[in-house]
């Protein structure tokens, strides 16, 4: 069986010699005699596994002493109720920067809980611009500010931290972690699913400011509660220990290949050679987003005509260029190169758009 290039939103493509460790070590991991799936979470071995991955993810991101780290179930959706659950004083007020899909539904669920005010949207600019940030209605008082730094859909990011004073700042990470270096301190909380850049999907990585823990509100699910979560090392429950030991190993490998500084570079590299493509196609292919905003992780772009869209899309799976379909909100192509994304699969597709525009074109 040979290889294809993986470009879906999630879950993703995981590093090739990650999946050769877990394809090796499955039946019997550590000499165990048993897969990982098989062995307690709470027995040494799986213990060991837990506190490497914490060591690595914080020597990655630089993460700061008085920061908890949580490898939690539950998706980046469930983080849509556990950061109001957990971050919401007496006031229960915080803002929202809605830029997209991924933050309105985070809108939605935190509303369950307290009143939530859109401070900046992206709207009025269709979805495919980031709100100028002079034109934020910030609420000093807010007990938070919680932003999406990429939106998955549309490919529209942020690619500087916003400045919001001295409340807490909240982000979905989910598609953007690990994918270059950040400023931890800039945060209050950051959260992110790992089936993107991370791991597979079951596993959601939290990194909190402690001093924002232990005012969960009192109606909430025990599990909810961040700071019951940090005193059990993510284990108030059976850990999701398969997809920790693998999201273990790709942290390891990002360790290997250099660390977020080497892989920001080839994340850039890739991102520009795929709009380049696109700008150059003289109007075939279009990215309706800002120039300002474009995603480095989620490329998306429309064909001249929709009709080309079928055409397009078998031709490029016949080639091994699987996980291109738009997102069906917004339909055309969406190309991403999360960090497991080799430069070869980008050139391998941009051959192949640009061989599809010669024919169709």
């Amino acid at each position: 069986m040979s290889r294809v290039f993986n470009f879906s939103a999630g879950p993703s493509a995981l590093p090739l010699p990650v999946l050769e460790q877990v394809q090796a070590e499955l039946l019997d991991w550590r000499g165990l005699g048993t897969s990982v799936m098989e062995v307690s979470h709470r027995s040494k071995e799986f213990l060991a596994v837990a506190e490497q991955s914490e060591a690595d993810l914080r020597t990655l991101l630089k993460v700061p002493d008085e920061y908890s780290v949580l490898f939690l179930q539950g998706g980046a959706q469930m983080q849509f109720s556990m950061v109001p659950l957990n971050l919401l004083d007496e006031r229960k007020r915080a803002d929202y920067i809605d830029t997209g899909y991924w933050s309105r539904l985070a809108v939605e669920e935190a509303r369950r809980y307290g009143e939530i005010s859109v401070a900046a949207s992206s709207v009025g600019l269709g979805d495919m611009a980031i709100p100028p940030r002079e034109t934020w209605q910030l609420d000093p008082q807010a007990s938070y500010v919680h932003y999406t730094p990429n939106e998955t859909l549309t490919g529209v990011e942020f690619h500087e931290v916003p400045d919001v004073g001295s409340v807490p700042l909240v982000a979905d990470m989910s598609s953007t972690i690990l994918s270059r270096p950040i400023d931890v301190s800039r945060f209050g909380l950051i959260y992110a699913g790992a089936q993107k850049n991370v791991g597979p999907a079951g596993l959601t990585v939290v990194i909190v400011r402690r001093d924002l823990t232990g005012r969960c509100s009192p109606g909430a699910p025990k599990l909810f509660d961040y700071k019951r979560q940090i005193d059990a090392g993510s284990m108030a429950n059976t850990a999701p220990t398969f997809s920790w030991y693998v999201a273990a190993l790709v942290l390891k490998w990002l360790l290997g290949m250099g660390g977020l500084e080497v892989l920001a570079e080839m994340n850039r590299r890739k991102s520009e050679t795929l709009y380049r493509c696109i700008d150059d196609s003289e109007g075939f292919y279009t990215n309706r987003v800002s120039p300002g905003c474009r995603s480095w992780m989620n490329v998306s772009f429309h064909l001249v005509s929709p009709e080309l869209d079928s055409s397009f899309l078998a031709g490029a799976e016949a080639e091994g260029l699987i996980g291109l379909k738009g997102h069906r909100a917004v339909g055309g192509v969406r190309a991403s190169i999360y960090n497991a994304v080799p430069e070869r699969a980008v050139d391998a597709l941009v051959d192949y758009m640009m061989r599809f525009r010669t024919r169709h074109g």
